[in-house]
């Protein structure tokens, strides 16, 4: 009825021609929908007739319950591979993550041999306290044994309830008896930028993901350390590490480009209508003052971060170092299911300030550079990105999709080709016409 209305503001003559012209087509179409519903219809009734047949006759008696959210699972999985059905547990478990605080011990952990094993111990928190160290070995948890358990079963054990105790039985490295541990949960919040001063001149700040609500509050406190260690003349630039980011909240990504660009466009989303494009733009203050900035990807680089690397490349405020990112170019939307869980859908692409989608082609970096394997991890480091993903979304605007590229970080920093190549070009021991970009070549706003 939209265009109907607008032909009818034009003269009566031209009204009367657009109306005769139009309402033929909107009875065809009308038809057409009517007929597209009826089959609709029909397929829903043939899910009702098999899901009664495999009710009443399976072997043995089905869950119902799963049989359903196997469906709708099915459902969405043939849409895109980022879609999904959240359950009422993993909808809390992200709820979460978004908050960027739970009830837990403070520990970074993994998975070694069946028992999980400690990376570190976050500051400050009851498992820095007890004295809980790197490498550490994790074999009961209040007297359950961890073997058996997956990552996620044994980190829900140790999060819980602000002020619960927990035991946990350890094996340490040169102590010949297990180590018993007595605990009690705090409010932990996930830390997701670290920050450190290279050589005395640089600001080295890594961003782990964009979980959480106080991203950007932890970067802000990260660039105020920086800056109190070393003094604005003798501060060469920051380097940001963006490398094995898998993303997080898109608002917080906003925040973030936000906090190094004066002006213009940072991303905009748009769906499937054009009036549901979305654009968001950057405000006058640059957090570090204008200083150079560098950002480290890699093939781990995906979704927010991207977004990150995509707005301050096209505005040549940074310079991009590393490999291809990932190309995770879409928008997901969460919308709760009452108190079975909640939708988790792609509703819609992402773009550039360029305008560019890095949907299935990624980030190009300006200087590329991909990381040298360790030789027992060659042929083991599975090189993917988004374009491996079955069901992936297609890039309307290339027709050639871009496989990703390493993800691989060196463990010890002096091993780190792409860091140091950064440091270098701060320090002008290395040149590049990259570095510093050209303002000049920004996009225009």
């Amino acid at each position: 009825m939209r265009k109907v209305s607008l032909f009818l503001l034009g003269s009566v003559a031209g009204a009367t021609l657009a109306l005769f012209a139009i309402q033929p087509r909107m009875l065809v179409s009308t038809s057409a929908e009517a007929a597209a519903n009826s089959d609709v219809y029909r397929q829903l009734n043939l899910f009702g007739d098999i899901f009664e047949h495999v009710r009443a006759q399976y072997v043995e008696k089905p869950n119902e319950s799963k049989l359903i959210q196997s469906a709708i699972s099915g459902m969405l999985n043939d849409l895109d591979p980022h879609s999904a059905f959240l359950d009422a547990k993993n909808f809390k478990d992200m709820q979460t993550q978004t908050r960027g605080e739970f009830g837990g011990l403070g520990i970074e952990v993994t998975m070694e041999d069946g028992l999980v094993k400690v990376v570190s111990p976050m500051d400050g928190t009851p498992a820095a306290r007890a004295g809980i160290q790197p490498n550490d070995l994790i074999y009961q948890l209040d007297g359950e044994q961890v073997k058996g358990l997956t990552l996620e079963q044994a980190v829900d054990k140790m999060r819980g309830p602000v002020n619960t105790p927990i035991e946990l039985k350890i094996v340490r490295k040169g102590v010949d008896k297990p180590v018993d541990v007595k605990l009690v949960r705090e409010i932990i919040s996930i830390k997701n930028v670290r920050s450190r001063v290279e050589g005395g001149d640089i600001g080295y700040i890594r961003l782990v993901s964009f979980q959480g609500e106080r991203t950007m509050e932890q970067l802000k406190e990260a660039i105020a350390d920086i800056q109190k260690q070393v003094p604005a003349d003798k501060l060469k630039g920051y380097v940001l590490d963006l490398r094995n980011n898998g993303g997080g909240l898109l608002d917080q990504a906003i925040l973030v480009s936000d906090a190094f660009l004066e002006r213009g466009e940072i991303v905009s989303t748009r769906g499937r209508n054009p009036e549901d494009t979305m654009r968001h733009n950057a405000h006058p203050g640059d957090i570090t003052n204008g200083k150079p900035i560098i950002v480290l990807i890699n093939g781990g680089t995906a979704s927010a971060s991207e977004i990150v690397a995509g707005a301050l490349q096209d505005h040549r405020r940074a310079t991009v170092l590393g490999s291809r990112s990932f190309g995770k170019g879409s928008v997901q939307t969460v919308i709760p299911i009452g108190s079975l869980g909640a939708l988790k859908l792609t509703t819609a692409r992402y773009y550039t300030p360029s305008g560019r989608s890095i949907q299935a082609q990624g980030i190009t970096p300006d200087i590329e550079l991909v990381q040298d394997l360790p030789d027992d991890l060659k042929g083991k480091v599975e090189t993917r990105g988004e374009s491996s993903l079955r069901g992936h979304l297609k890039n309307a605007e290339f027709k050639d999709e871009k496989t990703g590229s390493p993800a691989y970080v060196p463990p010890d920093p002096k091993d780190d080709k792409q860091l140091g190549l950064a440091l270098e070009l701060m320090r002008g021991v290395q040149k590049n016409a990259a570095y510093p970009p050209n303002p000049k070549a920004a996009v225009p706003n």
